[in-house]
């Protein structure tokens, strides 16, 4: 970049640093201009990740997880207890 602002010629530089074409050059030089060195790094492609943390949970969320959480242990021991009055001794 700073060889060819300095005044080299773009093809030699092109094919010094075997680019496809001198013009790759040309779009580098223009986009330095416009926004510095940020502009001549690599972008993220596609959409951007969700975010890891999740969305505040209301408290009626909190408690209607919490219940079908305590239906779900209810049935479990019930099925336990179950299981344990009707084996043989």
């Amino acid at each position: 970049m700073r060889r060819l602002l300095a005044g080299e010629p773009k093809t030699e530089l092109a094919k010094e640093l075997e680019l496809s074409s001198p013009k790759l050059l040309e779009t580098w030089v223009r986009t330095y201009r416009d926004q510095g060195e940020d502009g001549l790094r690599p972008k993220q492609r596609g959409r951007p990740r969700k975010s890891a943390v999740p969305a505040e949970e209301t408290e009626l969320e909190r408690l209607r997880r919490e219940n079908e959480f305590l239906r779900a242990q209810n049935a479990y021991l019930g099925k336990v207890r179950a299981l344990r009055e009707n084996r043989p001794e």
